[in-house]
Protein backbone atom coordinates (compact mmCIF):
# COMPACT_ATOMS: atom_id res chain seq x y z
CA UNK A 1 0.00 0.00 0.00
CA UNK A 2 1.23 3.31 -0.94
CA UNK A 3 1.11 6.32 1.33
CA UNK A 4 1.43 9.62 0.07
CA UNK A 5 2.31 12.68 1.77
CA UNK A 6 1.46 10.90 5.07
CA UNK A 7 1.87 13.69 8.39
CA UNK A 8 4.47 12.23 10.62
CA UNK A 9 6.94 12.86 13.24
CA UNK A 10 10.26 10.65 13.70
CA UNK A 11 10.59 8.89 17.33
CA UNK A 12 13.46 6.92 17.63
CA UNK A 13 16.27 6.16 14.57
CA UNK A 14 18.73 3.23 14.68
CA UNK A 15 21.40 1.63 12.31
CA UNK A 16 20.28 -1.08 9.94
CA UNK A 17 22.22 -2.89 7.83
CA UNK A 18 25.43 -1.11 6.29
CA UNK A 19 23.70 2.16 5.20
CA UNK A 20 20.26 2.40 6.39
CA UNK A 21 18.48 3.00 9.29
CA UNK A 22 15.08 2.19 11.06
CA UNK A 23 12.68 4.61 12.46
CA UNK A 24 9.44 4.51 14.38
CA UNK A 25 7.25 6.75 13.35
CA UNK A 26 4.41 8.06 14.47
CA UNK A 27 1.82 9.19 11.64
CA UNK A 28 -1.21 10.46 11.71
CA UNK A 29 -3.51 8.46 9.67
CA UNK A 30 -1.67 4.95 10.49
CA UNK A 31 -0.23 5.25 14.27
CA UNK A 32 3.09 4.34 14.92
CA UNK A 33 4.97 3.01 11.47
CA UNK A 34 8.01 1.45 11.50
CA UNK A 35 10.22 2.55 8.73
CA UNK A 36 13.09 1.60 6.86
CA UNK A 37 14.81 4.40 5.30
CA UNK A 38 17.23 3.05 2.68
CA UNK A 39 21.09 4.54 2.25
CA UNK A 40 20.43 7.22 4.21
CA UNK A 41 23.86 6.82 5.93
CA UNK A 42 25.71 6.53 3.19
CA UNK A 43 27.92 9.82 1.99
CA UNK A 44 25.13 10.65 -0.46
CA UNK A 45 22.21 10.03 1.70
CA UNK A 46 23.56 12.77 3.90
CA UNK A 47 21.13 15.22 3.42
CA UNK A 48 17.54 12.83 3.40
CA UNK A 49 19.09 11.84 6.85
CA UNK A 50 19.21 15.29 7.86
CA UNK A 51 15.88 15.95 7.78
CA UNK A 52 14.57 12.55 9.45
CA UNK A 53 15.78 13.69 13.51
CA UNK A 54 13.31 13.86 15.91
CA UNK A 55 10.74 16.71 16.41
CA UNK A 56 10.19 17.55 13.23
CA UNK A 57 7.17 18.02 11.25
CA UNK A 58 7.06 15.42 8.07
CA UNK A 59 5.26 14.70 5.12
CA UNK A 60 6.20 11.06 4.04
CA UNK A 61 5.62 8.85 1.08
CA UNK A 62 5.53 5.48 2.10
CA UNK A 63 5.38 2.12 0.46
CA UNK A 64 3.67 -0.17 3.29
CA UNK A 65 4.36 -4.02 2.80
CA UNK A 66 3.40 -6.32 6.71
CA UNK A 67 4.82 -4.58 9.26
CA UNK A 68 7.94 -2.55 7.82
CA UNK A 69 7.51 0.16 5.56
CA UNK A 70 10.17 1.55 2.78
CA UNK A 71 10.39 5.62 3.15
CA UNK A 72 10.23 6.47 -0.93
CA UNK A 73 10.38 10.73 0.20
CA UNK A 74 10.22 12.91 3.13
CA UNK A 75 9.67 16.14 3.04
CA UNK A 76 9.72 18.97 6.29
CA UNK A 77 6.23 20.75 6.31
CA UNK A 78 7.56 23.14 9.35
CA UNK A 79 10.22 24.66 10.65
CA UNK A 80 12.09 22.41 12.67
CA UNK A 81 10.98 22.61 16.60
CA UNK A 82 14.07 23.48 18.74
CA UNK A 83 14.13 21.42 22.38
CA UNK A 84 17.31 21.84 24.11
CA UNK A 85 18.30 20.70 27.51
CA UNK A 86 15.64 19.81 29.63
CA UNK A 87 13.24 19.93 26.98
CA UNK A 88 14.87 17.87 24.99
CA UNK A 89 14.98 15.45 28.01
CA UNK A 90 11.02 15.55 27.82
CA UNK A 91 10.73 15.24 24.26
CA UNK A 92 13.09 12.25 24.24
CA UNK A 93 10.93 11.10 26.92
CA UNK A 94 7.34 11.42 25.16
CA UNK A 95 9.46 9.88 22.04
CA UNK A 96 10.08 6.75 24.17
CA UNK A 97 6.58 6.51 25.66
CA UNK A 98 4.76 6.52 22.87
CA UNK A 99 7.07 3.89 21.49
CA UNK A 100 6.55 1.86 24.64
CA UNK A 101 2.53 2.15 24.82
CA UNK A 102 1.47 1.47 20.98
CA UNK A 103 1.33 -1.14 18.92
CA UNK A 104 2.60 -0.62 15.19
CA UNK A 105 -0.18 0.18 12.60
CA UNK A 106 -3.23 1.25 15.29
CA UNK A 107 -4.37 4.40 14.40
CA UNK A 108 -4.77 7.32 17.25
CA UNK A 109 -5.79 10.84 15.48
CA UNK A 110 -5.87 12.32 18.74
CA UNK A 111 -2.72 10.53 19.74
CA UNK A 112 -0.91 12.41 16.65
CA UNK A 113 -2.33 16.46 17.33
CA UNK A 114 -1.56 15.62 21.25
CA UNK A 115 2.27 15.03 20.35
CA UNK A 116 2.35 18.18 17.81
CA UNK A 117 0.74 20.17 20.61
CA UNK A 118 2.95 19.24 23.30
CA UNK A 119 6.14 19.51 20.85
CA UNK A 120 5.27 23.31 20.58
CA UNK A 121 4.39 23.65 24.54
CA UNK A 122 7.86 22.41 25.23
CA UNK A 123 9.62 24.43 22.93
CA UNK A 124 7.84 27.80 24.12
CA UNK A 125 9.41 27.11 27.46
CA UNK A 126 5.93 26.12 29.59
CA UNK A 127 6.18 23.94 32.20
CA UNK A 128 7.72 21.20 31.29
CA UNK A 129 6.54 18.87 34.59
CA UNK A 130 2.84 19.81 34.01
CA UNK A 131 3.03 19.84 29.93
CA UNK A 132 4.78 15.87 30.51
CA UNK A 133 1.44 14.85 33.27
CA UNK A 134 -1.30 16.31 30.17
CA UNK A 135 0.56 14.20 27.62
CA UNK A 136 0.54 11.08 29.77
CA UNK A 137 -3.45 11.61 30.88
CA UNK A 138 -4.30 11.87 27.34
CA UNK A 139 -1.95 9.37 25.50
CA UNK A 140 -3.65 6.65 28.29
CA UNK A 141 -6.66 8.23 27.20
CA UNK A 142 -6.30 7.25 23.33
CA UNK A 143 -5.09 3.94 24.27
CA UNK A 144 -8.19 3.06 26.14
CA UNK A 145 -6.53 3.47 29.44
CA UNK A 146 -8.61 7.08 30.42
CA UNK A 147 -8.22 7.89 33.85
CA UNK A 148 -11.09 8.05 36.13
CA UNK A 149 -10.75 10.96 38.03
CA UNK A 150 -14.06 12.62 38.74
CA UNK A 151 -15.06 9.87 41.59
CA UNK A 152 -14.16 7.65 44.34
CA UNK A 153 -14.06 4.14 43.31
CA UNK A 154 -15.41 2.59 46.28
CA UNK A 155 -17.98 4.81 47.08
CA UNK A 156 -19.08 6.96 43.78
CA UNK A 157 -18.60 10.05 45.79
CA UNK A 158 -17.35 12.78 44.01
CA UNK A 159 -13.79 13.67 45.07
CA UNK A 160 -13.01 16.27 47.86
CA UNK A 161 -10.62 18.54 47.05
CA UNK A 162 -9.50 18.49 50.61
CA UNK A 163 -9.61 14.48 50.81
CA UNK A 164 -6.51 12.40 50.22
CA UNK A 165 -6.66 9.90 47.68
CA UNK A 166 -4.28 6.54 46.28
CA UNK A 167 -4.82 6.21 42.70
CA UNK A 168 -5.25 2.31 42.17
CA UNK A 169 -4.35 1.43 38.63
CA UNK A 170 -8.17 -0.86 36.70
CA UNK A 171 -9.87 0.52 39.98
CA UNK A 172 -9.41 4.40 40.20
CA UNK A 173 -8.78 6.76 43.05
CA UNK A 174 -9.72 5.93 46.53
CA UNK A 175 -9.50 7.27 50.35
CA UNK A 176 -6.65 6.84 52.12
CA UNK A 177 -4.29 8.05 55.15
CA UNK A 178 -1.89 10.71 55.12
CA UNK A 179 0.57 8.85 55.44
CA UNK A 180 0.20 6.65 52.58
CA UNK A 181 3.20 7.09 50.42
CA UNK A 182 0.92 7.55 47.57
CA UNK A 183 -1.53 10.05 49.21
CA UNK A 184 -2.04 12.81 46.50
CA UNK A 185 -4.53 15.73 46.99
CA UNK A 186 -8.22 15.19 45.97
CA UNK A 187 -7.49 19.23 44.12
CA UNK A 188 -4.64 17.21 42.82
CA UNK A 189 -6.37 14.84 40.92
CA UNK A 190 -9.07 17.67 39.87
CA UNK A 191 -6.78 19.61 38.48
CA UNK A 192 -5.48 16.81 35.84
CA UNK A 193 -9.52 16.12 35.26
CA UNK A 194 -9.94 19.92 34.63
CA UNK A 195 -6.72 20.69 32.75
CA UNK A 196 -5.56 23.55 35.37
CA UNK A 197 -1.53 22.88 36.70
CA UNK A 198 -1.62 22.66 40.10
CA UNK A 199 1.28 23.48 42.42
CA UNK A 200 4.69 22.36 42.60
CA UNK A 201 3.58 19.64 45.37
CA UNK A 202 0.44 18.38 43.49
CA UNK A 203 2.90 18.18 40.43
CA UNK A 204 5.56 15.69 42.26
CA UNK A 205 2.38 13.67 43.68
CA UNK A 206 0.89 13.45 39.64
CA UNK A 207 4.54 12.69 38.27
CA UNK A 208 4.23 9.63 41.38
CA UNK A 209 0.82 8.88 40.07
CA UNK A 210 1.67 8.55 36.59
CA UNK A 211 4.78 6.95 36.65
CA UNK A 212 2.83 4.38 38.73
CA UNK A 213 0.06 3.48 35.92
CA UNK A 214 2.74 3.64 32.81
CA UNK A 215 4.48 1.24 34.90
CA UNK A 216 1.64 -1.02 35.64
CA UNK A 217 0.91 -0.86 31.20
CA UNK A 218 4.07 -1.90 30.78
CA UNK A 219 4.30 -4.50 33.10
CA UNK A 220 5.88 -3.48 35.52
CA UNK A 221 9.02 -2.73 32.93
CA UNK A 222 10.83 0.76 33.28
CA UNK A 223 11.68 3.22 30.99
CA UNK A 224 14.91 4.01 29.82
CA UNK A 225 14.13 7.93 30.19
CA UNK A 226 12.69 7.91 33.93
CA UNK A 227 16.66 7.58 34.54
CA UNK A 228 17.22 10.31 33.13
CA UNK A 229 14.42 12.50 33.86
CA UNK A 230 14.97 11.96 37.66
CA UNK A 231 14.97 15.07 39.65
CA UNK A 232 14.54 18.83 38.35
CA UNK A 233 12.48 18.34 35.47
CA UNK A 234 9.48 16.75 37.53
CA UNK A 235 9.10 19.62 40.30
CA UNK A 236 9.04 22.53 37.60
Amino acid sequence: MLLEQQPAFVLHTRPYRETSLLLECLTRDHGRIGVVARGVRSQRGRLQRSQLEPFQSLALDLQLRGELASLRGAELTALPVRLSGDAGLAGLYINELVVRLTERQDPHSSLYEGYAQTLSRLAAGKSLGWQLRRFERDLLAALGYALQLDGDADSGEPLQPDGMYTYRPEHGPTRCGTTDPHALRGSDLLSLLEDRMPDAQGLHALRGMMRELIRFHLGGVELRAWRVLRGGIARR
